[in-house]
């Protein structure tokens, strides 16, 4: 039997109702984690200043960080770019700021070629990766892994990570690979690519 178009509509009706169903399921679980005591640690500013986690909150009691694979990854500058358009919607809630292992001179001449407008900090010379779970020691990758962390500064001024999340083609971080999924052959081998021809 073949199936008609509106057959096919509802069954993909339903697994979208599946799917919104298990995100609620998702988000509620992610409220359950117990907060993560986290050091004030010492990254470097795009000038490659000494600044402290706890200063990257500004006027916020919530913080979200990028952790980005820096310039090594075209996926991670897909992502990046996609944040450029929500800078002004995220940080009117919360503050924002992309770190990544890069030095702090490669860092800021990446992000002037990208008209990247987000507060960037470098991690080069920290543990603040490997210590969040964003650094991997062995397997086929070793190094940087892409995610978020959010955190929450406490009224005596400590810090707890809340959540996290690792980045990957399909996540709900970047829109690109839902729009392309809906295409007759998908992404079809498609790559991210670097728009200005270098790193």
């Amino acid at each position: 039997m073949t199936e008609t178009i509106t057959d096919v509509d509802k069954q993909i009706d339903e697994l979208q109702n599946e799917i919104e169903a298990a995100k609620r399921r998702l988000v509620e679980v992610r409220k359950r984690r117990p907060k993560e005591p986290i050091q004030d640690y010492v990254l470097q500013d795009s000038d490659g200043n000494e600044v402290r986690l706890s200063e990257l909150f500004g006027d916020k009691d919530d913080l979200i960080v990028i952790h980005n694979m820096g310039t090594s990854c075209s996926h991670c500058t897909l992502w990046a770019d996609g944040f450029t358009g929500l800078v002004p919607h995220l940080t009117n809630r919360a503050a924002l700021v992309l770190c990544s292992p890069d030095k702090p001179e490669v860092q800021k001449r990446f992000a002037a070629k990208r008209d990247w407008n987000f507060k960037m900090v470098s991690s080069h010379d920290s543990s603040f990766y490997k210590d969040m779970g964003f650094w991997a020691t062995d397997g086929p990758y070793p190094g940087p892994w892409p995610g978020v962390s959010t955190f929450r500064r406490e009224p005596d001024g400590s810090i707890n990570r809340i959540a996290k999340a690792t980045f990957g083609p399909g996540d709900d971080f970047c829109a690109v690979w839902p729009l392309l999924d809906m295409l007759e052959n998908g992404a079809n081998g498609w790559e991210p690519q670097y728009s200005y021809g270098d790193k």
